[in-house]
This record gives C-alpha cells, structure tokens and sequence, in this order.
C-alpha cells in the first residue's frame, strides 16, 4: 500500500491509501493472516494443480506463512507493524488462497477473531468468486455492519478462454452472479485483474477496465503478468517462451486503462511484484520506487487523469 502514496498527484487517480486516511482519519496498515485455507481447483472439488500461474510465497512475505491461531497472528503482526511504522489503525487481510472456501460458521468464528482487537478497524478477505454464496456473504455483510469489511474476488481475466487455459476452475459468469448477491450491501467489493497473458491483446485488457467501471466494483487491484518458478505457467514458458509485456509497453498500457476505468473505483495496486529468486520474466531489472517513480512521471507527462475516457459502452 506504501508505494501507490507516492503515485501521482490526488487528482490523478483515486489512490487506496488516501482512501483509507480519508475513512479513518490516520494512515490505516494491513496484517496478512493465514487462515489455512486451500482452494477448489487445488484440492480437486473443480480441478488440480491450482492456477497456472500462482505460487502464493511470489505475493506474501514469508512473515506471513503461518499456522498460528489467528488472535495470535493479529497480535504479532500489529505489534511487528507498530515498532515498524508507528501505526495505530490496522486492517486484517486473509491473503493466501480462498479466504471464504469453507463452511459459513467456521467463517463466522475466524473473522470474529481477527477483528477482536482494540487497533483493528477492518478486515479484508481474498477469495474466489465461486467460493461464496447468499448465506456467506450475509454473514459478512453482518460483519460490515459493525466494521469495515473488504471482500476481494479474485477476477484475473474477463474471458473465458483465459480462465479456461490458467485452470481457474470456473467461468467469467461465476463473478457476475458473485457481483449479484454481493452488491447494494455494506461490504466493500474489490476485484483483482491481471493484465499480459500473451493469448490476449491490448483492446481486450483496455475493456476490462470498462467492464469493472460497469460490474459495480469498489475497489481495483491492477497486476501485470509476471512468471514465477514454481508454476505450470513457469513450465510452459520454460518449453516454449512467449511474448511477456515490456516495461515501457505497460506504463503505457496502464495510462489508457486508468483513464477508461471509473473515477470512483479506489486503486489498490497498479502492478505485480515477486522475489527475485522466483521471478522468471519479465525481469525489467527495476525497483519498485522505479515502478512508482515511472508511472507517475508518464501520467504527469500524459496528463492522465483517472476517468476521463469512462465509458460502459466497451463492457461485456
């Protein structure tokens, strides 16, 4: 969350960690937690193997692999991040795997725990979109009336080609119908897309961003295609290389995509990032202060401002 603080001016696009400040008055910090969950395209219910892409240690430090009961890894991490950061506002996130992949009281009891905290102002869950139901997500809406609760779907593509070939396990229509018993409650909605599998082409990543601007979504997590070792995407591209997004190529990507995507959707993230030691491509050798550094010289220099080219028209 540090890094987008530092991206462009306010009025250029709607940055989370304004966002935040704005809601609660101070800096607000997030606590990875490891609920032990798995997901249904690894355990066999949909599919085997897990996404093509995904090795889960490329996106979470390894202070975040734990068994600990979560009261405990609350308490570390707020105790870790305040010695860090002198934070006082704190937000639990359940990131590895699917987050609501189990049954509903279960649920009930883990999240109870996480927010049972006098520093914790809300809780953010990353799931599937076919992991949840009505009686899930009212449980949480119950949770939001009380606190500020995210629940983050794991989108990654609109096309059901590209979900089919990364073995998602399920089709674009499973967020759709998520979106539908989700929407118009208390809970904060965002969605994770991931812009560069070499099958697709430049308009088709461009429309997702009309499509989210029309879906109803709250917040976006933007991420470019990035190759980690561990993965059956890491193999095939071992066989057989194909085109990965150049670095220029994708600052300038990401100028056309925020400006089509509604200026009320809070911006998370707008890259991927993984260690080195299991990065595989594409290796544009830059930092991340290079990444934000960049990013917000081309929007300065392209006056982009978040918004400006919305249209729905471009929507499934």
């Amino acid at each position: 969350m540090a890094a987008l603080e530092k991206l462009a001016q306010p009025q250029r696009f709607r940055s989370y960690n304004r966002w935040l400040q704005e809601k609660f008055g101070e800096r607000v910090y997030k606590v990875i937690v490891d609920g032990g969950f798995t997901c249904p395209n690894r355990d066999g219910t949909v599919a085997v193997g897990g996404c093509a892409y995904c090795n889960n240690n490329s996106f979470r430090p390894p202070s975040a692999i734990k068994t600990d009961p979560i009261r405990d890894q609350v308490r570390e991490g707020i105790e870790y991040i305040r010695k860090r950061f002198d934070a006082h506002k704190f937000i639990i996130y359940f990131q590895p795997f699917s987050n609501t992949y189990a049954e509903t009281q279960y649920l009930r009891q883990l999240y109870a725990e996480a927010i049972d905290h006098r520093d914790v102002v809300g809780l953010a869950i990353g799931t599937r979109p076919d992991c949840v139901d009505e009686d899930k997500v009212q449980m949480i809406d119950d949770l939001a009336q009380q606190t500020f609760v995210s629940l983050e779907f794991g989108v990654e593509s609109i096309y059901d080609e590209t979900l089919r070939r990364v073995n998602r396990g399920h089709d674009y229509s499973a967020f759709l119908r998520a979106m539908t018993i989700t929407r118009g409650r208390s809970i904060h909605i965002g969605a994770h897309l991931i812009l560069g599998f070499p099958w697709e082409t430049r308009e088709q990543w461009l429309a997702m961003a009309d499509e989210m601007s029309c879906v109803g979504v709250d917040a976006l997590k933007i991420h470019h295609l990035h190759i980690v070792r561990g993965t059956a995407l890491a193999a095939e591209y071992a066989r057989r290389p194909f085109r990965v997004l150049g670095y220029e190529e994708y600052l300038d990507l990401l100028c056309e995509f925020v400006e089509r995507l509604d200026p009320n959707i809070v911006i998370e993230r707008m890259f991927g990032e993984a260690p080195l030691g299991l990065l595989v491509a594409p290796n544009w050798r830059r930092t991340k202060n290079d990444l934000v550094r960049d990013i917000n010289r081309i929007f300065e220099e392209r006056d982009v401002k978040q918004g400006a080219k919305h249209n729905c028209s471009g929507a499934l």
